[in-house]
């Protein structure tokens, strides 16, 4: 997300000139929190902490969502943001002329090569045997809300609906991942590699030091060791790669060869060879913490 230092996004910049809600965003960056564990946490009364919270929705930095908990409904609250630039001169926004956005789901990958342990499921029940790479050809893979494997990659085709008069700007991908470890231990890193076009864009290290702990969507049924993973944002523009607004590479958005007649192949993979080979377990609409597919945003110019 790029944010330009201007009067129109105060209420963006005054989010940050308060210590308290500096505190819930840290606080919230932990775990997901209720309006009465905030008040304690921050030692202040909770029509203050709602009053900051409002604030923080208005900007789009934090989320609620209204729960069931033990005393009837609860307003939890989430980090919705994980990374924002700013922009003091040169605002690439004025320059756009389209925005083209898709949601693929993680089940419709076009192709795989994939090494156990490994698996597939719908939002009701597995897809196939566990461990068995050949159910990935399943034609019920399209229904997978959530996949893993131990070693190797899933590829996915991405309908580019550029028009032949206009060139990419940047081009984003946000996705919630972690390591393969459904059936074994929660504390296993993982070396994961992004790819798009061909050209390895960046890799990102899961630290693998949690996972146990139930996704805020993964459904009851999910009997599996790990239930939700990081989101992350694969951004590629003009100066180069980024994961989470950090410079991973130097490819930019014009080494990817973009074309309005080609779409877009973008692949996750995890190499048997690495120094991490902890595997990939990728999280859909209906499972994890983000309720969410993999969302893919092109700029143009």
């Amino acid at each position: 997300m790029e944010i330009e230092v201007s009067t129109r996004n105060m209420k963006f910049l005054e989010c940050f000139s308060s210590q308290t809600r500096v505190r819930i965003i840290e606080l919230l960056d932990e775990k997901p929190m209720n309006i009465k564990s905030l008040s304690e946490a921050l030692d202040i009364k909770s029509p203050i902490v709602t009053r900051h919270i409002h604030m923080l929705e208005e900007a789009g930095i934090v989320r609620s969502e209204l729960m069931a908990g033990k005393r009837g409904m609860q307003k939890m609250c989430f980090l919705h943001l994980t990374h924002a630039t700013l922009l003091f001169r040169g605002n690439p926004a004025k320059e756009e002329h389209s925005r083209y956005v898709v949601s693929v789901p993680v089940g419709a990958y076009s192709a795989y090569e994939v090494k156990p342990t490994c698996g597939l499921a719908s939002s009701t029940g597995m897809i196939g045997m566990c461990d068995d790479p050949r159910y990935f050809a399943d034609p019920q893979h399209v229904e997978a809300k959530v996949i893993w494997y131990g070693s190797g990659y899933v590829e996915y085709r991405i309908p580019n609906y550029m028009v032949n008069n206009e060139r990419p700007a940047s081009l984003e991908i946000s996705l919630e991942l972690c390591s393969e470890t459904p059936c074994t231990v929660n504390h296993l890193p993982s070396d994961i590699v992004f790819s798009i076009n061909g050209r390895e864009v960046g890799t990102w290290t899961y630290p693998g030091d949690f996972g146990g702990t139930r996704g805020l969507y993964t459904p009851e049924w999910w009997y599996k060791n790990v239930k939700h993973g990081l989101m992350k944002t694969i951004r590629i523009t003009h100066q180069g790669s980024f994961i989470d607004g950090i410079k991973v590479s130097g490819i930019t958005i014009e080494e990817l060869a973009l074309s309005y007649d080609k779409e877009i192949l973008f692949r996750i993979s995890c190499s048997a060879t690495a120094k991490n080979c902890g595997g990939v377990t990728l999280f859909g609409k209906g499972f994890g913490n983000y309720n969410q597919d993999i969302e893919v945003t092109l700029r143009c110019q």
